[in-house]
C-alpha cells in the first residue's frame, strides 16, 4: 500500500518536472520556434484550444513566425490571444496571414524572460507540493482505516519529503540552466 502511494507520487512528480522542462523549451532564447506559441489558447467556437488547432504556425525566417488562420474570422482572436500572452510579441496582420517579428532580446527583455522562467519553475514546485499533499492525505487515510501504523506513516512521510526535495532540486537546476541560457548574449 505505502509503496504504491510512494511510486505513484514519484511518477507524478517526474511528470511535473518533465512538464516544466517542456515549458522551458517554449521560452525563446533568440531564434524563432513554433513551440513558442504552443501554450497560447484561443477561443474557437466557444472552446479554448491551442493555437495550433485553429491555425498553421510556421517559421518564416530566423526572427519571424507566420500564422495562417484556417478561417478569416479567427485572425483577430488569434492576434488578441498573442498580445495577451506574457511573451511580449506584437503580431502584424497582412491580409489572411499574421506575422510575428521576434525582437532581438534586449537586456530588459532577457530579464523579463527570466521572470517568466522563475514563474514556470514556481508553478512546477507548486505541482510537486500538491502531489506531496495528496500522497500524505492517502497515508493519513490508511492510518485512519488502521491499515498501517503511525510508525509506518512517519517513515513514508520521510520518504515522501525526500522525493519532494529531489524533485524541487531538479526544478531549481532546470530554472538555473534556462536563466543562464536566456541571459547569454
Amino acid at each position: 500500500m505505502i509503496d504504491e502511494i510512494l511510486e505513484d507520487a514519484r511518477v507524478r512528480m517526474q511528470k511535473s518536472t518533465e512538464s516544466v522542462a517542456t515549458e522551458f523549451s517554449r521560452i525563446r532564447t533568440g531564434r524563432a520556434s513554433t513551440a513558442l506559441l504552443d501554450h497560447i489558447q484561443v477561443d474557437y467556437y466557444g472552446s479554448s484550444v491551442p493555437i495550433g488547432q485553429a491555425a498553421t504556425v510556421s517559421v518564416g525566417d530566423a526572427r519571424t513566425l507566420v500564422i495562417q488562420a484556417w478561417e478569416k474570422s479567427m485572425i483577430p482572436v488569434i492576434e488578441k490571444a498573442i498580445m495577451e500572452s506574457e511573451l511580449g510579441l506584437n503580431p502584424v496582420t497582412a491580409g489572411e496571414v499574421i506575422r510575428i517579428p521576434l525582437p532581438a532580446l534586449t537586456e530588459e527583455r532577457r530579464k523579463e524572460m527570466t521572470k517568466v522562467v522563475r514563474q514556470e519553475g514556481e508553478n512546477g514546485k507548486i505541482a510537486i507540493r500538491n502531489i506531496r499533499r495528496d500522497a500524505l492525505g492517502d497515508l493519513r487515510e490508511l492510518v485512519k482505516e488502521k491499515l498501517i501504523g503511525s510508525d509506518e506513516e512517519k517513515r513514508a512521510e520521510t520518504q515522501m519529503q525526500e522525493l519532494t526535495d529531489q524533485s524541487v532540486a531538479r526544478i531549481d537546476s532546470l530554472v538555473a540552466e534556462k536563466e543562464a541560457e536566456v541571459m547569454e548574449v
